[in-house]
Formats: structure tokens, C-alpha cells, sequence
């Protein structure tokens, strides 16, 4: 380059304030290059409303006059090149507002790396890496498919293992990378979701309080080595879901609150701008800039990082302008209504985008009430995120779990509600963080009974969850059944894996990774009413349930069966399509599993005796507190 060019051209500029630039981050922020033979930095901010803009940092002894920042025009934009600063540097940017007098020294909002909390500073960086996951990016589209195996691990990265012999400190990124490919390969997950790893000052916030929207939190590491950590799960066959957080930011002084002594990045007025439960500040979504600079921040991570999906947290905050606010604290739109439709734009966008771009990637939506078609296209009316977290199952299903056993005749219908709308979505059954915090129990703790019956009543919430049609999302520990509530500053407690029921809780959740991937009966039709069938969904006196799951062959047909009481049911009759042997596949009752062992011995041949309306019936042994899945193998002729 030479000293009369810039990043910058008219068209990006165009694109920018008509909020449709959505690859910022190669043009705003800092970037290392070359200008007249010497090496340096270039530097771009948006802040129209300043007086003055200065690059201060390690490379100047934090002077807030020595390097300023000439406005580009009209367009709100400061920019400069910096010689002898390079990669490495520390550095933010001095604002002097054109208001009040107004003054602050703000972190780069397009860093691509920020200093260890709770230092606040941006570091110059580059995106350099050599990507070697090419075998899983040109294949991710079929395993990303509604009719793929979806099994999502979700970890929180700084808690998930920990160096004990090391005080207890978190893994890196690279140290991560072998252990939590290896633990979910042998498990048989298909996804990991990871918390927010975007940058963020409090962390207890576990991420979602966001201020670098470009920039991999720098607790574990480089940027490229969070890449590494998604390039190795990619070449061990393992898809990476990030958590992603438009929705609100924190109001720390260095970051994207009041930018320029006005709100730039949020809503002018408080009743759309600021969120009640966070404390936090809400996105301007109206505003053209803002927009460029979220949908720039979402495509980042699938363009440089290879992410393979995003999941938007809190859609819910986003979409209802009264969400979670009384009468009188909150400003209707212009209809008069309570819908957000600034922010209902931006959602629709986003998702076109992401699906343009990125055709075999996945866009979740962490979304929490019925607004309508939120997995539909938007050329029908819907939101066009591809899957929905099913927030309604989660709670009525956890409930109903939480009741005795001798009670939950009289709360059946919170098992069987879901299948009036379980197919109006493309759905993610969550058993998430957010259900093992805040005072919530872990979900062994929740279930009831004796320790026999806790570990029986998550075996049979995990196989119901698994036998459900949707895909599968579950967070860490419950798998082996934590005892205590997660702590997002301690490990988990791995030890427990080593006690025969754990380890059977461990065991099941493996078989049942392996059981839905292998099985076209368990996904292939999980959006999809043809694969589901209820046989008897109204035995609540026997708190049993008894229902189909297809493939798109006919030739696949399971059987699921459960029993919510702790009494074993004998010559228990379930009418089934076919005759046959129906081999019993996984009994989630098996010694393996520290279950009691009662079962079918392996399966039994149905019987010309209709039952449940169906021409052909098995006469079934209901282990405790279990739920069975049984494959109809041959046709008796």
C-alpha cells in the first residue's frame, strides 16, 4: 500500500451505513501491514459523534495525543496507519465526544484479541492458520442435515476439565483439544456447543456478558488456538456449535456501551436500550451500522473459525419489546404492538445471510415462548433459523420427573402435551446448563427416590429424551450424574465416573449415542411427523407410555416403551403394526447400566392378538423405572 490507500473504499463505506457490509472485520479494527516500505498498523473505528480519536497504547506510554485519527468523510469513520506497530501490541482507542465533554478509553469493538481479564486492552493480531479439516468442511452439509444423527455435547470450556496437580487451572485451548475430542468421540456425540467463548470481562457471566463479538476469549489462549481446538475436533469427526449473544451487552466502561458519548451500539431510549435482568445494554437493531456490525460478528465465526452452527441465546428478550418488563417500562412500535420488529428484521436477515453464505452450517434459536415459525423460511413468514431449543419439553418433562412415582398418574398429560405441537418446530430437546444452576440442582438431584430410583429416573429421562423426535442437546456432567450443581470456576467431578453407577449413567448415555446414530428409525424423521406414531399414550394409571418411531424405510421401525413407576409390569400387552421378532435393543433397566436386569431376554415374537388398535401385540415384561427399545427385525410370513 501506499500512504494515499486505505482498507476502506467508497463501496464498503456505502455498504456499512445502509447495514449491509458483512465482513467488517476486514476492514474496521487493526491490521498489520506495510504502507510506503514500512511496517505498522492500520487502524479503523466507528465513531461519528467524536471530537477527536487517538490510538493509545504500550507502543506510546498510553499518550492520548500523540497518535490521532483523521474522520473518513461522512461516514462516522476514523482511520490511520500507525508505523513500527505490529502484531502483538497493546493498544485501545482514546474517545473524545463532541458531548459533554465526554472521554473514555474503549477496547477495539473489531479486535481479534483481547487481553487476559480483567485486563481490557486490544491486541493488533492476525487470523493466520492452516486449516486441516478440509475432509469434515466438505462433507459437514449432510452430517448438519434435519435428517442427520444431532447429538450436541455442551461444555463451558473453562470448567469443563481442570489441572488439579496444576491448582486447579483451566485447560487451554490446545490442551483441551485431545481430551474433549477423545471423551466425545467415545461417548458419541455428534456436536459440541461451547458457551460464549467470545470475549467477556466478568466471568461468571460464563460468556454471555459479550465485548469482543470478534475476538476468542484470550483465558485459554491465542486465537489460533482456538482454531486448533476446532480444527481437531473437525478431524476427529465432531461438528462445533458456538453460542452466540446479539441479544444484549455489558455496560463495562471499556466496551461498546455509550462508544462515543452517545448510544452508538444501543437504543437511545432505556425502555428499549437497557435489559432489566442483565443489567445490560440492548442493540440498536433499527440501526444500519449495528446491523453491518452483528451480521459481520455472526458470519466471522463460520467464515475464520469454521463453525459449524451458531445458537442464538435469548431470542425471546429480542423479539417482545415488554419481555420481562412491568406495565409502564416499555415503548410499544409504531402499530401500537409488543413486537420488536426492528429486531424480527435483524433475525430474518441474519439467518439468510448465514444460509447464503454458509448452505451446511446451522443457525439454533435459544427461544422460549410460541412465537410462531421460528425453524420456518422466511419466505413464508418465519424467522429461518433451522432448529429451535424446545423449552416447553424441558420444563414439563422435568416436572413431571420431579413428581413421586405415586403421583404421576395424575400429571401424565405433561408427558404426552408435546405431540399437539412437537412437529410446528424443528426442535433440540435441551437438558442445558441453565437447568443445573442457580439453586436448580443438578438433574440427578432432582429426580426422586432412594439413590436407586435417582440413577433409574435419569436413565429413563435420558432414553425418553433419546427416543423422543427431535435432536438431543445435553450439558456437561449430567451424563455421568453430578451430583452438585455446576460450577463454572471447578471442575467437574470426573471421580464420580469410577463408582459402578456412574459409570453405568455414562455407559447408557454412550449406548444411546450409538443407538440413535446407527438407527434411521431415531433421526432420520426427527422433524418430521411421519416418524412418530403413538401406541397407547393414555395409560397414566400405569404411568407407561408406549409409541412408534419410523425411518423413512419401511423396513425401520422401533418400539419405545417406558415405565414411570418404580413396580415392574408383567404380561404388559402393547399392540404393535407387524409381526415378527421384535429384538429388544437397549433396556435402559440392564445390570450394565446398574439398573436391576429385568427385561425380555433379548425380545419376543409378536402374537396375531390386536391390541391399541393394531393387528399384532407382544406380551412384554416393563423393568422399573426403565425405558426399552425394541427393533421389529423380521416380517413372520
Amino acid at each position: 500500500m501506499t500512504s494515499d490507500d486505505t482498507l476502506l473504499t467508497d463501496d464498503d463505506l456505502f455498504l456499512f451505513n445502509e447495514g449491509s457490509h458483512f465482513r467488517l472485520y476486514e476492514k474496521l479494527g487493526a491490521h498489520p501491514m506495510a504502507v510506503d516500505g514500512k511496517d505498522g498498523t492500520y487502524f479503523a473505528l466507528w465513531a461519528p459523534d467524536a471530537q477527536h480519536v487517538f490510538v493509545v497504547g504500550d507502543f506510546n506510554d498510553w499518550n492520548k495525543k500523540s497518535h490521532p485519527l483523521r474522520p473518513r468523510g461522512q461516514s462516522g469513520i476514523w482511520e490511520g496507519f500507525v508505523p513500527g506497530v505490529e502484531k502483538g501490541a497493546i493498544y485501545k482507542y482514546h474517545v473524545a465526544s463532541r458531548y459533554k465533554r465526554y472521554r473514555a478509553d474503549k477496547a477495539d469493538p473489531f479486535a481479534f484479541r483481547a487481553e487476559v481479564p480483567p485486563k481490557t486492552a486490544s491486541i493488533i493480531w492476525d487470523l493466520d492458520y492452516s486449516w486441516a479439516d478440509q475432509e469434515w468442511m466438505a462433507g459437514r452439509g449432510e452430517r448438519n442435515s434435519l435428517d442427520a444423527p444431532i447429538a450436541i455435547y455442551e461444555v463451558h470450556l473453562g470448567s469443563w476439565m481442570r489441572a488439579p496437580d496444576e491448582g486447579g487451572r483451566s485447560l487451554s485451548y490446545r490442551e483441551m483439544a485431545p481430551k474433549l475430542a477423545d471423551y466425545v468421540k467415545r461417548m458419541g456425540f455428534t456436536h459440541v456447543e461451547f458457551l460464549p467463548v467470545m470475549e467477556h470481562p466478568f466471568y461468571g457471566s460464563w460468556g454471555y456478558q459479550t465485548t469482543g463479538y470478534f475476538a476468542p476469549t484470550s483465558r485459554y489462549g491465542t486465537p489460533q488456538d482456538f482454531m486448533y481446538l476446532v480444527d481437531y475436533l473437525h478431524q476427529q469427526g465432531i461438528g462445533v456449535i458456538l453460542d452466540w449473544v446479539p441479544s444484549h451487552f455489558p455496560t463495562d466502561e471499556h466496551g461498546l456501551g455509550f462508544f462515543d458519548g452517545t448510544h452508538l451500539y444501543e437504543h437511545f431510549y432505556r425502555e428499549k436500550g437497557f435489559h432489566p435482568d442483565w443489567e445490560s445494554f440492548i442493540f440498536n437493531y433499527g440501526r444500519d451500522e449495528v446491523r453491518s456490525f452483528l451480521l459481520s460478528s455472526a458470519l466471522f465465526w463460520l467464515d475464520e473459525y469454521h463453525a459449524d452452527g451458531l445458537r442464538v441465546d435469548a431470542v425471546a428478550s429480542m423479539l417482545y419489546l415488554d419481555y420481562s418488563r412491568k406495565e409502564g417500562e416499555w415503548m410499544p412500535n409504531v402499530y401500537g404492538g409488543r413486537e420488536n420488529l426492528e429486531a424480527i428484521e435483524f433475525l430474518r436477515r441474519f439467518n439468510e445471510e448465514v444460509y447464503k453464505a454458509h448452505p451446511d452450517a446451522q443457525t439454533i434459536a435459544e427461544e422460549s415462548t410460541a412465537w410462531p415459525m421460528v425453524s420456518q423460511p422466511t419466505y413464508v413468514g418465519g424467522l429461518g433459523f433451522g432448529l429451535k431449543w424446545d423449552m416447553g419439553w424441558m420444563h414439563d418433562t422435568l416436572l413431571y420427573m420431579a413428581h413421586d412415582p405415586v403421583h404421576r398418574k395424575y400429571h401424565h398429560n405433561e408427558l404426552t402435551f408435546r405431540m399437539i405441537y412437537a412437529f410446528h418446530e424443528n426442535f433440540v430437546l435441551p437438558l442445558s446448563h441453565d437447568e443445573v444452576v442457580h439453586g436448580k440442582g443438578s438433574l440427578l438431584g432432582k429426580m426422586p427416590g432412594d439413590d436407586w430410583q435417582k440413577f433409574a429416573n435419569l436413565r429413563l429421562l435420558f432414553s425418553y429424551m433419546y427416543a423422543q423426535p427431535a435432536k438431543k442437546l445435553l450439558f456437561m456432567g449430567g451424563e455421568f450424574g453430578q451430583w452438585r450443581e455446576w460450577k463454572h470456576d471447578e471442575s467437574l467431578d470426573w471421580q464420580l465416573a469410577q463408582y459402578d453407577r456412574h459409570a453405568g449413567l455414562q455407559r447408557l448415555v454412550e449406548d444411546l449415542n450409538r443407538l440413535y446414530r446407527s438407527e434411521p428409525a431415531l433421526h432420520e424423521l426427527d422433524c418430521d411427523p411421519a416418524g412418530f406414531e403413538w401406541i397407547d399414550a393414555s395409560d397414566s394409571q400405569s404411568s407407561a407410555l408406549s409409541f412408534i418411531r419410523k425411518g423413512r424405510s419401511t423396513n425401520d421401525i422401533m418400539l419405545i416403551v417406558c415405565n414411570f413407576t418404580p413396580v415392574p409390569r408383567h404380561k404388559y400387552r402393547v399392540g404393535v403394526p407387524r409381526g415378527g421378532f421384535w429384538r429388544e435393543i437397549l433396556n435402559s433397566d440392564s445390570k450394565e447400566y446398574w439398573g436391576s436386569g429385568q427385561g425380555n431376554f433379548g425380545g419376543l415374537d409378536a402374537v396375531r392378538t390386536p391390541f391399541h388398535g393394531r393387528p399384532y401385540s407382544l406380551n412384554l415384561t416393563l423393568p422399573p423405572l426403565s425405558a426399552m427399545f425394541l427393533k421389529s427385525e423380521r416380517q413372520r410370513k
